[in-house]
Formats: C-alpha cells, structure tokens, sequence
C-alpha cells in the first residue's frame, strides 16, 4: 500500500510547537477509514461513512440530470433573466462536479463506486424520461388514416 506523510505546518497551542503528521492513500483502498471533502469526515464512524457514500451518490446523480436536461426558458423571457438562469444552473452542475471529483480523489473504493453509480442512474433516469416523453410524442401525433 501507498501512503505518503504530509508534513503540516507547526500549529501553536499555549505556547507549544506541535508538528501534525496527516496519512493520505495514493492508491484506491477499500474501508471506512477515510477523509472525503472535510477533514474528520467521516471520522472512522461506520454510519457517517455510509452517509458520505450516500451523498457522493446523490451529488453525482444530481450533476448527471443537470448536464443532460436542457433548461427550458419561455418564449418572451428577458435575455439577460434567461442567461442568469442558464449560467446559476450551470454553477451547481460545476460545483457538483468538482465535489465529486474531490470526494473520488480520497482514493477510497466505496466512493469511487458510489460516484460511478451514482452518474450511471443519473443518466438512465435523465435518458428513461426523454425516452417516455419522445414515444408520447410520437404516440400523440400518430392518427389513424380513415377508409
């Protein structure tokens, strides 16, 4: 296994130099024993593992549905109100991302496969919907031709 030493800097506390050594994985592993996005996060707790999990997977599905549902702006709408719309939708979708990236970059297996998954189902659903509403669609604008 590969673990580096990072050597943070000397913090004072009363008075009192202290030197703190943090461990970090540079190849994936598998456990609970991890540090995703905050420091003492998920603290070795197996239930507050599982919800970071579960949140990787919530983050990377919910960036998966931004980047692939268009955003519907009305007809008649200000450019500029239109534009702020498109761009704040297009900053959480970002900002999603680079928490997912973040997280996988933990090198912890569970994550990595929650962020994979959770990308997975949120395309199958994005494109499971487009899917329903182009054979509606089709369904709708289908007549039968009289004799």
């Amino acid at each position: 296994m590969c673990v580096y030493d990072i050597e943070m800097p000397p913090q004072h506390d009363h008075g009192q130099d202290k030197n703190m050594m943090m461990m970090m994985h540079m190849n994936f592993y598998w456990g609970k024993d991890a540090i995703v996005l905050f420091s003492g996060w998920p603290n070795h707790n197996l239930g507050m593992y599982v919800l970071a999990i579960f949140f990787v997977f919530l983050l990377s599905a919910a960036a998966e549905f931004l980047s692939v549902r268009p955003v519907v702006v009305k007809r008649g709408t200000n450019p500029v109100l239109g534009g702020l719309t498109q761009a704040g939708i297009y900053a959480f979708r970002i900002s999603f991302l680079y928490l997912v990236m973040l997280s996988v970059m933990s090198f912890n297996l569970g994550i990595f496969i929650a962020a994979v998954v959770g990308h997975t189902v949120g395309f199958f659903i994005v494109k499971v919907g487009a899917l329903a509403s182009a054979n509606k669609a089709d369904t709708d604008s289908f007549t039968i031709p009289k004799v």
